[in-house]
């Protein structure tokens, strides 16, 4: 189940960022088709654009952390409903494979900040802001002060 803070009923925008989240933690990436367009642009530097880079991505990762619980933390659209924008965390167990680090059992949090362009009720274009580098330390794939190491 999404957990929610913002309003889910705040309309059809905002309920696209929920069904976003729904889509991860009922793992069914498949669903992502009815909600992406095709010609899915996304800025994102790790993962390519179009709709089935996009569905691949998301497999791989709850390949790698299967227990992901997605949370809206808020979600908006623009008043001419062409924007939706949505903050999102992360919360899963490593326990597979994920670029190039092997299966650590660590809790991880990646959280997001989304934006979306909208057409024709699809997602058609993607930007987003991830905390990248708290993520990865937590993968252990760069060194953080936690570890005891120098501060980053």
């Amino acid at each position: 189940m999404t957990e929610q803070r913002g309003n889910e009923a705040g309309g059809a925008g905002e309920a696209m960022a929920y069904a976003f989240a729904r889509i991860l933690n009922e793992g069914d990436v498949g669903l992502l088709d009815g909600l992406l367009a095709e010609g899915y642009a996304n800025h994102n530097r790790y993962v390519e654009d179009g709709s089935e880079t996009n569905k691949r991505f998301w497999s791989y990762w709850l390949s790698a952390f299967p227990d992901t619980a997605v949370t809206v933390e808020d979600a908006f659209a623009s008043e001419a409903g062409d924007r939706v924008a949505g903050r999102f965390t992360y919360p899963a167990t490593h326990t597979g494979e994920f670029m190039g680090a092997a299966p650590t059992g660590r809790r991880v949090e990646m959280s997001s900040i989304d934006i979306w362009r909208v057409e024709g009720g699809r997602f058609v274009e993607h930007w987003d802001e991830l905390n990248g580098l708290e993520f990865f330390g937590q993968l252990g794939l760069v060194p953080t002060n936690r570890e005891g190491g120098d501060p980053v």
